[in-house]
């Protein structure tokens, strides 16, 4: 007899959520702009996987889902590359990576 190993949408909701709420703790308690964007990119991939999830589950036979997901990927590329070169910017500008002395730009 085999063992059948059947993950149900249960589980990923599970680990999509985890990811989540992660992702916006992080962001709320993080004061390192990169920190910040570690947080952004994994809110971002568990909308992915809720995406991919639900698709799959829903309507087996299309693949809007996927690329949904895709176009999620892409976004949160060019989020992220506009995102480190901003970084990079106050970095040369203050020295720090901390939200609370990017104020000190001002004026």
């Amino acid at each position: 007899m085999e063992l059948e190993l059947e993950i149900h949408v249960i589980h990923y909701l599970v680990i999509s959520t985890i990811m989540m709420f992660c992702g916006i703790y992080g962001f709320f308690t993080r004061k390192n702009l990169l920190a910040i964007l570690i947080s952004v990119e994994l809110m971002l991939n568990a909308t992915n996987i809720n995406f991919a999830v639900f698709n799959r589950y829903l309507f087996p036979g299309h693949l809007e889902g996927h690329f949904f997901s895709l176009f999620g990927i892409a976004i949160a590329a060019a989020e992220t590359a506009v995102a480190i070169a901003i970084i990079i910017n106050v970095y040369r500008h203050i020295k720090q990576v901390l939200t609370d002395d990017i104020t000190d730009m001002k004026g």
